[in-house]
């Protein structure tokens, strides 16, 4: 879901980066990282290296984007959703300045879709399931999946408003960008959730003592 760099006109730009700079920001205050205990302090550090590593994991999609993992539901189960828009800069930052992945210009389009639209996805999918009382393992994989292709389909909505079909508007580019994710997107994010319950499991004792601090 990485828009590459200068791909996005200038003024869709500024309109993303304007949308994501609050979240940012608040995200920024809410985590208050220093103040945590140790055991909080190492499941933020093993959230956005799951972040980092899934959405490292990269190949081609639509064109000026790039089709990968997401790793979003498990820092926002863990830690909440208002966690993720600074791990997701942190982890975005990282991958424009060094890795060629993204970009500044459309820094403020990826943490939106990455960082926002996507968690919150996750968080009404895996808040449902635990109000239906369905399975864990099940809701965080459904969870994983709805955050994976709602990070997407936010994506397609950026190049849609960014590039409207001249002929039939703005809902047939949308539509037509994310058919084109879903054929990669989909098998993906079911992979994604798959790995996402293996790490879930592995954090458990962890989570624990985090929860009992």
């Amino acid at each position: 879901m990485h828009i590459a760099e200068g791909y996005l006109p200038v003024s869709h730009a500024f309109a993303w980066t304007a949308a994501s700079l609050p979240c940012a920001l608040w995200s920024c205050r809410s985590l208050d990282l220093p103040g945590q205990s140790r055991p909080k302090r190492l499941l933020v550090a093993a959230s956005a290296g799951f972040l980092f590593a899934m959405t490292a994991m990269k190949f081609p999609s639509v064109a000026g984007s790039s089709s990968h993992p997401t790793g979003i539901a498990l820092g926002t189960v863990l830690l909440g959703v208002s966690a993720m828009p600074v791990l997701a800069l942190i982890v975005l930052l990282f991958q424009a300045l060094l890795m060629a992945h993204g970009g500044l210009t459309t820094l403020g389009a990826n943490l939106f879709a990455l960082g926002v639209a996507g968690p919150w996805a996750v968080r009404i999918v895996w808040g449902a399931s635990q109000a239906l009382r369905i399975p864990e393992a099940a809701g965080l994989a459904a969870a994983s999946v709805a955050g994976s292709l709602a990070t997407y389909a936010m994506t397609s909505l950026q190049l849609a408003l960014a590039f409207p079909d001249p002929a039939s508007g703005l809902a047939s580019s949308f539509v037509r960008f994310g058919a084109i994710f879903a054929l990669a997107q989909t098998p993906v994010a079911v992979a994604e959730a798959f790995f996402t319950l293996l790490v879930w499991r592995s954090l458990q004792p962890g989570l624990r003592k985090a929860v009992a601090r």
